[in-house]
């Protein structure tokens, strides 16, 4: 789960955009539990909740750690006739989840961090236009992620670099104050290419 430690978002403070998207998917696939889930090593945190009180959940009983490997919705409409999930605990008990449609959230290497899901307690299916619905808030979703790192990464570098706390203007090795742009243009130190050990982790 090298991918998601880098957005470093896991225990994060709630979010009032995830908390949105979260309420829309709900409101949109009309059901009582909407998640937004994110799937580490040993367990799924969900980064915003609608419909369910438990912060995060073992991840050898997720539903989404099974989404993930999709690379579409993964839809169960009836849980407890499905022999993956029929003895699950969060099949046999609360929440008694019947059905689960999770769209993977897939960024931009390709990595699956986890998934916009919704869930019910009866067996049902989703209307094309709700699936539909639910792939666009997946990528609002996964826009909001990658902005959050973005900002990250720009704070991180704004530690390193002398930088005006008014104008955010950046000043060289010279002395000179220039705008961020210019900044990089004239040093080149920035580039979005990939350092062989990341690209070595991501291609195991």
């Amino acid at each position: 789960m090298r991918t998601l430690q880098l957005y470093r978002i896991l225990d994060s403070e709630s979010n009032a955009m995830f908390d949105d998207l979260t309420r829309l998917a709900a409101a949109i696939c009309e059901s009582p539990i909407s998640l937004i889930s994110l799937v580490d090593q040993d367990r799924q945190w969900f980064l915003s909740r609608v419909g369910l009180d438990v912060p995060q959940t073992p991840r050898d009983i997720s539903f989404c750690a099974h989404a993930i490997n999709q690379n579409d919705v993964f839809v169960v409409e009836d849980a407890s006739l499905d022999p993956r999930f029929a003895t699950n605990p969060l099949v046999t008990s609360e929440p008694r989840i019947r059905f689960y449609a999770g769209a993977p959230l897939v960024m931009a290497n390709g990595s699956s961090l986890g998934t916009l899901c919704v869930i019910d307690h009866k067996s049902r299916h989703l209307t094309g236009m709700q699936l539909e619905a639910l792939k666009t808030l997946r990528a609002a979703v996964v826009t909001q992620l990658e902005l959050r790192r973005a900002l990250e990464d720009l704070r991180s570098l704004a530690q390193l670099i002398p930088m005006c706390a008014w104008c955010r203007s950046v000043q060289n090795a010279e002395g000179r104050w220039l705008s961020p742009h210019d900044y990089v243009a004239e040093t080149g130190l920035v580039t979005h290419g990939m350092c062989p050990d990341c690209s070595a982790q991501l291609n195991k």
